[in-house]
């Protein structure tokens, strides 16, 4: 066994070795930093900063469309906590406003713009009509997930499942 003395403290390190090896496993069975600090009464930062310590490479980007959501804000928190990359979503009266504040020129423009960051990420999550998630997975080279809110063309705000999106995203991760 290694003993390490730091001051007035003999530490071991085969115990360092054991909880952390037991942090990261309880972690990749997918238990939240905050649900393994409070079995084993640590500190959720530390454990944040564990993983940090050891990370290294994030795992895919990830991007997220959608059009007409309802409760897009609820959406967006949670794509936000998530760590989704890219989010873009909107209302109906959104979408609207969006279309109608440019030229058919700028509308193109804008619209190849959008595409083209959208096309930077290796995952989209396509929140729209069946018509529109089928446009969408065609015009991207990236995976995507497509999660139909209606039938097309929608023209009132939908209602997404929050804990749909939440298992999605959890598989995702799982994933990586």
């Amino acid at each position: 066994m290694d003993f390490i003395r730091v001051q007035d403290k003999i530490i071991s390190w085969q115990r360092i070795e054991t909880s952390l090896k037991k942090i990261l496993e309880m972690r990749s069975r997918g238990m939240s930093q905050q649900e393994v600090a409070e079995r084993l009464a640590i500190d959720r930062t530390f454990i944040s900063r564990l993983e940090g310590i050891g990370e290294l490479r994030k795992g895919q980007t990830l991007a997220c469309i959608g059009f007409p959501v309802i409760n897009k804000n609820e959406i967006h928190e949670i794509l936000k906590k998530e760590g989704v990359d890219f989010i873009l979503l909107m209302t109906e009266q959104e979408r609207l406003d969006f279309v109608n504040r440019y030229s058919g020129k700028e509308l193109l423009n804008e619209s190849m713009d959008i595409l083209a960051r959208i096309r930077q990420y290796e995952v989209v999550i396509c929140l729209g009509s069946d018509e529109r998630v089928k446009l969408i997975e065609g015009m991207l080279d990236a995976e995507v997930i497509s999660v139909e809110i209606g039938t097309s063309p929608i023209t009132e705000d939908k209602w997404v499942d929050p804990q749909k999106i939440r298992k999605i995203l959890r598989s995702i991760k799982s994933a990586r």
